[in-house]
């Protein structure tokens, strides 16, 4: 197959992802869109074969991306395809070199984590009907919020993770790092009462902590699904993920304590430049007040 038909290679890679990889429709999609982009891009540029695209034309496909208005995710992403899609060109023999590796999208702005406040936390886990199931979520969010967890590590807690006379959680965290946190007396009052009815969920010899209702492990889709379910069952008026327990823990202890060393410990961060984006959220925080407090921080009507 020449070289120089790029839809005849375009549409190979594609076929590739669909038989080699099994991708998903949606994220084939995804690439289809991306490199579609690309495409156009060299078809404007008057290039024909995929190894006439130098180095410095590889640099120019972000920045004319930019100039059409991309969003740095968009750019990112598209980035990510053709380097993709290079790389596949290689594996076949049809070129040695990608032109796209080094070649360096503008960084997406971090989105400041979101939160829950201490009121609305509040109304969402003082609520529940006594069921078996309420009584599991129960305990993960109240798990969640009070340790700040991430969701895999919450998933992967066996019945002999709780330390119950210390009242803390062994965990482990990202590259296998241990690390105990400690468990407010909520949390504690809820699993008691969880681990007094798991026996009628749990299947024999099941080390997991938190099961399924076929008495398995409960996956993390699992853990997902329940707690947007009783966001809304609440009448939450976001959509309630794990994470957002996790953020709020770490905002709220921050915000109450200024210990950012001791936020970054307890939420297994190896750098603590991971855990400062809880001042920002602490300072936005404060601006808010400031703005809703101080007499001279309003605009004047005229």
């Amino acid at each position: 197959m020449p070289h120089c038909e790029l839809q005849k290679w375009f549409d190979e890679y594609i076929h590739g992802l669909e038989r080699e990889r099994r991708l998903s429709l949606n994220t084939i999609e995804a690439y289809q869109r991306d490199l579609s982009d690309l495409m156009v891009f060299l078809k404007a540029s008057g290039i024909d074969c995929w190894e006439d695209v130098s180095m410095k034309k590889a640099r120019m496909f972000p920045a004319r991306m930019r100039q059409k208005g991309l969003s740095a995710t968009s750019i990112q992403r598209a980035l990510s395809s053709a380097r993709s899609l290079y790389r596949f060109l290689i594996a076949r023999g049809v070129l040695s070199i990608n032109p796209f590796d080094g070649v360096s999208a503008p960084r997406a702005p971090k989105k400041l984590p979101e939160t829950i406040s201490v009121d609305e936390l509040s109304s969402l886990l003082d609520q529940h009907d006594g069921t078996i199931l309420s009584i599991r979520d129960h305990a993960v969010m109240e798990l969640f919020y009070s340790s700040g967890l991430r969701l895999s590590e919450l998933v992967s807690l066996d019945m002999g993770s709780i330390d119950y006379q210390q009242a803390q959680v062994h965990v482990t965290g990202k590259g296998n790092k241990q690390r105990l946190v400690p468990i407010g007396y909520k949390a504690m009052e809820v699993l008691r009462i969880w681990l007094e009815r798991r026996g009628e969920l749990a299947g024999n010899g099941e080390p997991a902590l938190f099961v399924n209702q076929s008495g398995e492990r409960i996956s993390v889709r699992g853990i997902q699904l329940r707690v947007d379910a009783w966001g809304k069952k609440q009448g939450f008026d976001r959509r309630l993920h794990p994470h957002m327990l996790r953020h709020s823990f770490a905002s709220h202890l921050l915000e109450s304590s200024g210990d950012l060393r001791a936020v970054q410990e307890l939420l297994g961060h190896s750098d603590i430049s991971t855990t400062q984006i809880y001042t920002h959220l602490d300072f936005q925080h404060l601006a808010k007040v400031y703005d809703k407090a101080h007499p001279r921080a309003k605009k004047t009507k005229k």
